[in-house]
């Protein structure tokens, strides 16, 4: 492997409880004094939110509330987003919440800087050039899982080619993160199982792919640690300090991570998310055994030491690991529990082929390798899929 690489780490993160109360004077040091509030409208109900728009408001910033976001952001969200953000002569952007509402406003940030269709920014080496910078943005998380406030890239749903399209500008990356684990006691059981899939997810496979990056694999590694320490707990103990704050640490650093790439799981999870709208994280849990046995010839030796450095017995100890972790939070066994059906199968194969994560899967999949893994994930089935 050539040791080369382009490594970048992430924005400034304010950790810990109580962080939230610092976010309006940080605001206020950027000299912004209108803002647009991006949230979904589950969060906007909740009433942490009232207090940071009144805490903004005692900065003598105006602030504008957009929470019209669907769970799977929609180009039709950001169009309306950038309308309120234009309405409201904004000059930066609050993102709050799970992925959706923080996807939805980084995109929007990135459409009121560029009279280019949202798609001419599909992932890409080299970003289309903009009509003006994008606005600052701040991220505020309140789950564990996606990583978005620490990435340059967010995922809508295209709903007229029904494809979930990942959109990237180095732009994109927040100023400002706060992670308050006090933010996500509220978030129901399923929720924190999904969302710490997710993040295990992103630790995982930034891990096993094949580039050199010294730095993100560290990371990538204790993500997967902090996860096994702390998912059971975050789940099972909704206010425990620790478990949360483990978790969004978890999150953030499998976003810092996945700039070495990601793989198979969610190349097949995002057309199995476009198509049945199961949840994204659900969706990566379900398929995860099924890479790993899949990719065993490419990643045993890695990832079997990465596994025992998190003590776990090599890559069988991992995948069995992964197998209980999943049984323990209620996690189907088979992406027949998504509702996927198999005269989909075909069509779910080539979509993953297409998605833009192929490529940097450690071991080489074409549709019919697709095809394979997700009539063995049908099946239930671990057996095979490394020949």
């Amino acid at each position: 492997m050539e040791q080369r690489g382009n490594w970048r780490i992430p924005t400034e993160i304010l950790a810990g409880p109580g962080r939230i109360a610092e976010l309006s004077g940080r605001v206020r040091d950027y000299g912004i004094r209108r803002v647009l509030l991006v949230t979904d409208p589950g969060v906007a109900a909740l009433p942490f939110l009232s207090g940071i728009m009144k805490s903004l408001e005692s900065e003598g910033i105006a602030v504008a509330l957009f929470k019209d976001v669907h769970p799977d952001p929609l180009a039709a969200d950001v169009a309306a987003g950038a309308a309120a953000y234009r309405a409201h002569e904004a000059q930066g952007l609050i993102a709050v919440g799970g992925g959706s509402g923080l996807d939805c406003g980084k995109s929007i940030a990135l459409a009121v800087s560029t009279s280019r269709p949202l798609w001419d920014f599909e992932i890409t080496l080299a970003a289309p050039p903009l009509d003006a910078p994008i606005p600052p943005i701040f991220a505020v998380p309140t789950t564990a899982g996606t990583g978005s406030e620490v990435g340059r890239a967010t995922v809508i749903t295209d709903l007229e080619k029904g494809r979930k399209i990942i959109l990237l500008h180095p732009q994109m990356l927040p100023k400002l993160v706060i992670l308050d684990p006090e933010l996500t006691f509220g978030l129901p059981a399923t929720f924190t199982a999904w969302t710490g899939m997710d993040a295990l997810a992103h630790n995982l496979e930034a891990f096993c792919v094949p580039a050199w990056h010294p730095v993100a694999d560290g990371i990538a590694v204790e993500g997967m640690r902090l996860v096994k320490q702390s998912l059971r707990a975050a789940t099972t103990e909704p206010r425990n300090l620790a478990a949360r704050s483990d978790m969004l640490a978890a999150a953030a650093m499998g976003a810092t991570a996945f700039q070495k790439g990601l793989g198979a799981i969610h190349s097949l999870s995002h057309p199995i998310g476009a198509k049945f709208h199961a949840h994204h994280g659900l969706t990566n849990a379900v398929l995860m055994p099924y890479v790993l046995a899949y990719n065993r010839p490419a990643i045993e030796d890695s990832l079997g030491r990465a596994a025992r450095g998190i003590g776990l017995d090599g890559f069988d100890g991992f995948i069995a690991w992964v197998v209980q972790l999943r049984a323990d939070l209620n996690i189907p066994h088979t992406i027949a529990g998504l509702k996927v059906t198999e005269d989909s199968l075909d069509w779910l194969a080539a979509e993953a082929f297409a998605d833009p994560n192929t490529p940097d899967n450690p071991r080489a999949a074409d549709t019919g390798a697709m095809r394979r893994i997700l009539g063995a994930a049908m099946a239930g089935t671990l057996q095979g899929l490394a020949d």
